[in-house]
């Protein structure tokens, strides 16, 4: 029989129980969390902050071969769209970051230039390798949320409703088609909050140090995980279990973490903290309607259905009195999504925390939870259908032709950026081609945003284009041309910052157009040339990172 977190048998139809009998607490864990086991099991009142570790009988065995088809069928569809379009944005400015390798840039910690450089030298600039990764990520972060449902006490059923979740939800396919900090961070989080829960479960305090070395690989690739564990901190301490707080390897974890972050700390240090700014930045941009947004696509990135399956995690984690141990977990996903609600952030920024709520949602749900008007919901039938619409509404399956007469644009903006980069470097090598031949040896491109720029680098260089240099983020600290340098080609249609400093400007070129909707579709290229002062004065004033 297998056993719940509350002692209870999960009585999923149809399924083989296990007949072994666990062991209670008390006797597992010994010490001070088996004696406030014992208490509990005994009538002795116990406080909600100090709730004792759930009963630790025999685990459900793990449906390896359910959620590994899941996964797999996952990763495949990742995969089988992952050169479809082109190269997205950020994509382009990870590979020319990867050219200048620091301890730090501007917009994030070191890992995901490094990774980005690596990839691209062993495959020798493939897309499908570059996109690989992510891909092989969300696989396994779907066996991770498996294997928490089945911390929960989840079986088959459970365990395969919650790696669909995982597996389709548009915010997850989203971040496993293109290599991007929130690939890495998804995976990361969820990877923490098993260990977590697991922790809770067992009281094996080498998790918590495992929790602790998963955050420093985290923290190379993106901070936020930071306030992650701000607000887990003051929910166990509000929520319990406040014995976490007190085990010592917890904080060597944490210790390991910030030492492990230092070198990108010191050079935000020595850069002005701009990563800090960027904060502001980003709340500026109003990405997805902004505040007022961030409800709505937090839905939608949560998916349909499996939305459903969330809210019910999350209220059920709030008051079901078994999976009281666990409560912190929602005030965690609360206290985040009011932080960044707040503060401007992103809907995507809470995705990382989705994964418990699958879970114990799914778990609920395979127990006969819910109402029986809305229980239907999580039936296979209409499980796989919201699926195939995930897929449909956040990967590139449609010819470009159709993209903007889909829905796909405002479900996945990022759509957008990964059209027509060619166009742009034909606009370039346009211009460029109308200097004389002496000035072509002396010419620099310098680009309005970092994506421009990153393109450049990456496209140009087989066609004979010079290097391209931009103010935008962390490109603006990869230096300035050299004062040596000649004639200008800017990418972009605000050239009104550099026209002062230059007697002579003209738009050469244009990015041609085309079906659907492209982000660098009608961008202009200009020539400027006559340089009034040297670019390590203009350079001073130039860098901007909105």
């Amino acid at each position: 029989m297998t056993v719940l977190p509350d002692g209870k048998p999960d009585t999923e139809p149809g399924e083989k129980q296990n007949e072994k009998a666990g062991a209670t607490a008390a006797g597992k864990t010994g010490g001070k969390a088996g004696a406030e086991a014992e208490g509990t099991a005994s009538g002795t009142a116990v406080p909600a902050t100090e709730a004792a570790a759930p009963a630790t009988g025999a685990l459900p065995e793990f449906a390896g071969r359910w959620a590994g088809t899941v996964a797999g069928a996952s990763g495949l569809a990742l995969l089988l769209v992952s050169t479809r379009y082109g190269f997205q944005g950020d994509e382009l400015y990870f590979l020319g970051a990867g050219q200048h390798l620091d301890w730090g840039y501007a917009d994030q910690p070191a890992l995901l230039p490094l990774l980005a450089r690596v990839i691209d030298a062993v495959s020798g600039g493939s897309l499908f390798a570059l996109r690989l990764l992510p891909a092989l990520l969300t696989v396994a972060g779907v066996l991770v949320a498996a294997l928490t449902a089945r911390e929960f006490g989840g079986a088959r059923r459970a365990q395969v409703l919650t790696a669909a979740a995982y597996g389709f939800a548009p915010a997850v396919l989203i971040s496993g088609h293109a290599l991007s900090t929130m690939a890495v961070d998804l995976f990361l989080w969820t990877t923490v909050n098993w260990l977590l829960i697991r922790w809770v479960r067992t009281r094996e305090d080498r998790l918590l140090l495992w929790s602790g070395l998963v955050t420093a690989v985290a923290l190379q690739g993106k901070y936020l995980i930071v306030g992650f564990w701000l607000v887990v901190v003051v929910a166990v301490w509000a929520a319990g279990p406040r014995e976490m707080l007190r085990r010592r390897p917890l904080w060597i974890g944490g210790a390991v973490a910030v030492a492990a972050s230092l070198p990108g700390l010191v050079w935000q240090a020595r850069h002005d903290w701009p990563q800090l700014e960027m904060s502001g930045v980003l709340a500026d941009e109003e990405i997805l309607g902004g505040r007022a947004g961030f409800l709505p696509y937090l839905i939608v990135l949560s998916g349909g259905v499996f939305t459903v399956v969330l809210v019910y995690g999350l209220v059920r984690l709030l008051r079901a009195p078994h999976l009281a141990p666990y409560r912190f977990l929602a005030w965690t996903f609360l206290g985040l999504t009011a932080v960044f609600l707040v503060t401007g952030g992103r809907p995507a920024y809470v995705v990382g925390v989705f994964a418990p709520l699958w879970a114990a949602g799914a778990v609920e749900l395979a127990r006969g939870g819910g109402a029986r008007w809305w229980r239907w919901l999580a039936a296979w039938p209409v499980v796989a259908l919201t699926a195939l619409v995930c897929v449909a509404l956040s990967l590139p399956v449609y010819p470009v032709s159709q993209v903007t007469k889909t829905e796909q644009p405002a479900n996945n903006p990022m759509t957008a950026e990964t059209l027509r980069w060619p166009n742009l470097i034909d606009a370039v090598e346009e211009a460029y081609r109308t200097l004389p031949a002496d000035a072509r040896k002396r010419a620099v491109v310098v680009t309005q945003y970092y994506e421009e720029a990153g393109a450049v680098d990456h496209f140009g260089a087989d066609r004979g284009l010079p290097d391209a240099y931009s103010g935008h983020r962390g490109y603006w600290y990869f230096g300035a041309p050299s004062d040596s340098s000649g004639p200008v080609l800017y990418v972009g249609s605000d050239v009104a910052k550099l026209k002062p400093y230059f007697s002579s400007v003209r738009k050469a070129a244009r990015a041609a157009g085309g079906p659907g909707e492209s982000y660098v579709d009608g961008v202009p290229v200009w020539v400027l040339d006559g340089r009034k002062q040297p670019w390590s004065t203009i350079w001073k004033d130039y860098g901007h990172l909105s």
